[in-house]
């Protein structure tokens, strides 16, 4: 009894073990109080920042920038090959029975093909079926599906890039509506088969990545829902960490709780990530579906669109174009899925795992392939929208870039700058190039190439290479003297001179022959491109005047009168060339040259227009003057080559020019509806074995050849008249004359005094070619 006694504790230590219980709960409660209220707190932060991004500005959408749309007619001059071309650039898929949007068949010179429809400016334009037929003019008849012959249709334009936010994230959204119902259910299948029953996140496959992670010692799996995915790749990072972990489970639970499983999946897929091309990261499957197989997503087949639901495992490591192999074992394990869990019928599964991967080359979609052209468009768009704009506000921006235009010229400056290597002995891939191609009618830019490797970002010599002009500033020099009241046919001297500079240094030009000519007809010397005649003319009419006429005719950069400039020291770019020669082509109205035609928000309301403008700078009867004597540059003079290859019935219009030292070889030239500007030299800036008739005419002309333009139509202005003059006097004439050749004139300055020449019969006149062409 007394050890029983003895081992009972006391009340007095009953009553201090109790005050400690008191002493050590009472903190406890505190902590978990405060515990509690701080989660309580952040739960409440983190629910206000899952739903304010959810439910406000999701992404950076960049601004998405279109070609033109082709415009089809019954009568045009398109080819079966170029409309192939387009076709293929539009991303639009060979099947034997076209029924779905952006499929075709071709049968001989006709093609069936279902266009898809496409929210332009001025219109939703709707899904045609259409039976289009060629032949050896071009496309010859256009009829609908119920047969009905059409008079016009627009196809929709191809996208030829974006302009993208400082991470490089690019994306096109999609509704889950417009996705194949087959996308989201082969990516539930293998990434979240419970995505339906669970609240945002799976205890099971908690459960199932620890005892994983236990075994490898580390942590290998997350046992990441949908939902989770979604808030590490939207809210978070893809850091593996515990920290991590614990937050997303939480954030997927409110996600879960706020927002119907519908939404949520949509939103999953417009941010998933699927790939990088170069700096620039592809999310989400609208611009994974263009990007490997060169389609919208809504027009995905069964196969692909497995492909693209296993790749979110692992972008890199099943790459379709680096790891195929592994890309086809991914994809028929989605596949394999879908039939084992009963959404996949056994035959549309053989048929499925039968396909080819199908993926597009990299470098075959159009997105991307025209850096030079995007730098422009970036340019002026810069002029009226703040960089944020255009990188996260969905702008579309349509601009007037033709890709058969630049396909046309691409091809020509490589095969013609490869053929100029093969025949000087140079090295491979030494000669570099810019060109720029223009409407002279309405100053619309369709095709910018910025160097050699024409679809790759880089200096963009087209915008950027200020180079030495040459000769293409002899027009300026020569209308400027017209200005002045000189006439074609006046006499003007090339001999030899030497002029002393203000520095003490010698100014003494000399002609590309090292000979001179004496007294020659204004029009000969800038036909023959004589250095002497023009720097002599160009010194008495004034080098300022000179300069005021570069201004006028389109040079915007500040110009220093020196008499260099008379022969073309002046650096330009080939697009600030183009400017010159536009308002020349255009009879002296300066016609700004665009690249955009019109800028609209995501929703498709217009936001500017670019619409044609026009100013008239010089007189249409001096510029008509100047025509004249370009044209006698093809026919007769430095550019005589190009009728060596065209017709002879293509009236073009045009200067060689090559710069001081042959480092710079140039031409700049135009017909009815095309006007282009191609300069070729070195980086390095080293000679060239060649002038401007030796290389870039050859590019020039072999564009030309390719494209079919139209021929150059010199309207005569009210007040010009023709008259017959004697070449070696400049005086009247009789067309019947030897050496009389009729000349333009403005009214009241051709020749007042005659010359005899006994009125031969029979004589020839070399400028005959020139009767007819001017109305």
């Amino acid at each position: 009894m007394s050890k029983k006694r003895n081992s009972r504790k006391s009340p007095r230590s009953r009553k201090a073990s109790r005050s400690w219980l008191r002493k050590l709960l009472g903190p406890l409660l505190k902590l978990m109080l405060v515990l509690t209220v701080v989660a309580a707190a952040g739960l409440i932060y983190l629910d206000a920042q899952v739903r304010a991004k959810f439910e406000g500005k999701r992404w950076a959408l960049p601004a998405k920038v279109y070609a033109r749309p082709l415009e089809l007619y019954p009568g045009q001059a398109l080819s079966a090959e170029d409309f192939r071309i387009e076709l293929q650039g539009l991303g639009y898929q060979s099947q034997a029975n076209p029924n779905r949007p952006g499929t075709l068949q071709w049968s001989g010179n006709s093609v069936q093909l279902v266009t898809r429809g496409f929210p332009f400016p001025d219109g939703f334009e709707t899904s045609k079926t259409l039976q289009l037929d060629f032949n050896s003019g071009g496309l010859s008849r256009i009829r609908n599906e119920s047969g009905r012959s059409l008079s016009l249709v627009r196809l929709e334009p191809i996208l030829i890039g974006g302009i993208y936010p400082k991470d490089n994230e690019d994306r096109d959204l999609v509704r889950l509506e417009d996705v194949p119902p087959m996308l989201p259910a082969a990516l539930i299948a293998v990434e979240d088969r419970d995505y339906y029953s669970h609240h945002g996140i799976s205890l099971r496959g908690i459960a199932r990545a620890m005892w994983v992670n236990a075994r490898a010692g580390r942590f290998v799996q997350g046992g990441s829902t949908l939902t989770q995915q979604l808030i590490k790749n939207f809210y978070l990072t893809a850091d593996r960490t515990l920290a991590r972990k614990l937050l997303e489970m939480p954030m997927a639970m409110l996600l879960d709780l706020h927002y119907s499983k519908d939404e949520i999946l949509e939103a999953y897929l417009n941010e998933v990530y699927l790939g990088q091309s170069g700096a620039r990261a592809i999310h989400g499957f609208g611009m994974g579906s263009q990007y490997y197989f060169g389609r919208p997503v809504g027009e995905l087949s069964l196969a692909q669109s497995a492909l693209l639901a296993g790749l979110v495992k692992g972008p890199s490591y099943f790459d379709p174009r680096r790891h195929p192999e592994r890309a086809l074992e991914r994809r028929n394990l989605v596949l394999r899925l879908l039939r084992d869990q009963g959404q996949l019928a056994e035959v549309d599964y053989q048929a499925a795992i039968n396909e080819p991967l199908g993926v597009v080359k990299k470098g075959g979609l159009r997105k991307g392939a025209y850096p030079a052209y995007l730098d422009l468009v970036k340019r002026q768009l810069q002029q009226e929208y703040r960089d944020e704009d255009l990188s996260s506000e969905g702008l579309r921006v349509f601009t007037a870039l033709d890709p058969l235009v630049q396909a046309r010229a691409e091809r020509s400056q490589q095969e013609t700058l490869t053929t100029l290597e093969n025949r000087y002995g140079l090295p491979a891939d030494e000669l570099e190039s810019s060109m720029v191609v223009a409407d002279p009618q309405t100053g619309e830019i369709l095709s910018v190439i910025g160097g050699r490797q024409s679809r790759y970002e880089g200096f963009n010599r087209a915008l950027d290479a200020d180079r030495p002009i040459g000769s293409l500033v002899k027009p300026a020099v020569y209308l400027t003297a017209l200005e002045q009241g000189y006439t074609l046919a006046s006499q003007i001297d090339d001999e030899a001179f030497k002029l002393e500079l203000p520095n003490g240094d010698v100014w003494a030009p000399d002609n590309f022959d090292n000979k001179s000519h004496g007294q020659v007809p204004l029009h000969y010397a800038l036909s023959r491109s004589y250095n002497q005649a023009t720097a002599q003319l160009g010194l008495n009419v004034g080098v300022e005047k000179v300069v005021d006429m570069l201004e006028r005719l389109g040079v915007e950069k500040e110009l220093k009168p020196y008499p260099s400039l008379l022969l073309g020291a002046q650096g330009l770019s080939a697009l600030e060339v183009a400017g010159v020669y536009q308002t020349l082509a255009a009879n002296g109205f300066r016609v700004p040259l665009r690249a955009i035609r019109s800028v609209t928000n995501a929703e498709g309301e217009e936001l500017s227009r670019y619409p044609f403008k026009l100013r008239q700078e010089v007189d249409p009867g001096l510029v008509h003057l100047i025509q004249y004597a370009m044209q006698e540059v093809a026919r007769e003079g430095t550019a005589r080559y190009a009728y060596s290859v065209l017709p002879q019935n293509l009236n073009i219009a045009g200067k060689t020019g090559t710069s001081n030292g042959q480092r710079d070889s140039w031409f700049a030239g135009f017909t009815g509806n095309r006007l282009a500007v191609v300069w070729v030299g070195r980086d390095d800036n080293a000679s060239l074995p060649f002038t401007g008739s030796g290389g870039a005419l050859r590019v020039w002309t072999d564009y030309m050849r390719r494209e079919r333009p139209e021929p150059f139509y010199a309207s005569r202005p009210e007040g010009v008249e023709y008259a017959w003059v004697d070449e070696a006097t400049g005086l009247l004439s009789d067309q019947r004359c030897e050496g009389s050749r009729q000349l333009p004139f403005l009214a009241g300055t051709e020749p007042q005094q005659s010359v005899d020449c006994g009125q031969r019969r029979g004589a020839g006149n070399p400028l005959d070619w020139f009767r007819g062409w001017f109305q």
